[in-house]
């Protein structure tokens, strides 16, 4: 015969909640499982397990931050990608990387990308981009590319924003920008970086021929030898090539945090600057000008209706 009870429901709660709250105060092998925060999304989860796959490799990093790059080629497609913890909030994360309009601000930092249009007089989801040499002084004279604009996954804990353009210049095709980022800690992210595109036949003869003229003598970040004096020997040809332009993207992307504290009337003449001085830090691999030039050329960009 089942034992009846006159205690009050309310009053039971609140013997069950005061209960809990010692379990968690007091055994943290049960506070676990009856205290644990909110599981972690599936797509922070994963990202969050290369991060610890890379673990080593970001703290051993030869850019004296935990930063990896890496490439790939095969299937006539080019792949560059940058894996970095930086030190911004996810919050803030989040807050550029959803904003087709703040992407714009950021790509322009990139020399190569001379114009790119992402409001009102845009579609929705469209950010129209020119890409160009990088002393070229005329937008109209660059290659224009359409990209779509698509915020793939956002959650508390995850974003996932991925760029594409069918057409690129000589002959490319199905450009690609993804940035992934998970929060690692209440002051730090862990961002994962990825630019690619395909290529035929006449992309690779013209590659070829870059790569054989101007662009001989430029190298990537991946090492794959020592010299007999013990100096690091970097991937060159097409993978150097995606290897350099995926770090200027990512740079750019760290410019543009930086520049975020400064008040709103010099944030574009500091992102400049910043970017500037990023890629410095790597001349082997991006100097490509001097700042003057450099600073000229975008602020001449930037000013252009």
């Amino acid at each position: 015969m089942p034992i009846r009870t006159s205690m009050p429901h309310k009053f039971m709660r609140h013997i069950v909640s005061f209960a809990l709250a010692m379990v968690c105060s007091v055994a943290p092998a049960l506070a676990a499982v009856c205290c644990a925060t909110p599981a972690m999304s599936p797509e922070a989860t994963a990202l969050r397990g290369k991060h610890d796959g890379l673990r080593g490799a970001l703290a051993n990093s030869p850019f004296k931050r935990p930063l990896v790059v890496q490439s790939s080629e095969a299937n006539e497609e080019l792949k560059g990608e940058v894996y970095a913890i930086v030190d911004h909030p996810f919050k803030t994360t989040v807050q550029v990387l959803q904003d087709k309009s703040r992407w714009c601000e950021v790509v322009m930092l990139h020399q190569n990308v001379k114009r790119c249009r992402a409001g009102s007089e845009t579609p929705k989801d469209r950010m129209a981009i020119v890409v160009g040499r990088k002393a070229q002084h005329l937008p109209e004279k660059g290659y224009k590319m359409d990209f779509t604009f698509n915020v793939e996954a956002l959650s508390a804990d995850y974003v996932r924003v991925h760029m594409a353009a069918r057409e690129g210049p000589m002959s490319t095709r199905d450009h690609r920008v993804t940035l992934q980022a998970a929060p690692l800690d209440a002051q730090r992210s862990f961002i994962h970086l990825s630019y690619g595109y395909s290529f035929g036949g006449v992309a690779r003869m013209a590659t070829q021929a870059y790569m054989t003229t101007a662009g001989r003598d430029k190298v990537g970040f991946t090492v794959t030898g020592k010299t007999k004096a013990g100096e690091p020997v970097f991937i060159n040809g097409v993978r150097g090539m995606v290897e350099r332009n995926a770090m200027r993207y990512f740079l750019a992307i760290e410019a543009y945090f930086g520049a975020m504290s400064a008040p709103t009337a010099q944030q574009q003449e500091k992102r400049l600057q910043d970017w500037f001085a990023l890629t410095e830090e790597h001349p082997r691999q991006l100097h490509e000008m001097e700042r003057d030039e450099y600073l000229a050329i975008k602020r001449r960009e930037l000013a252009t209706p």
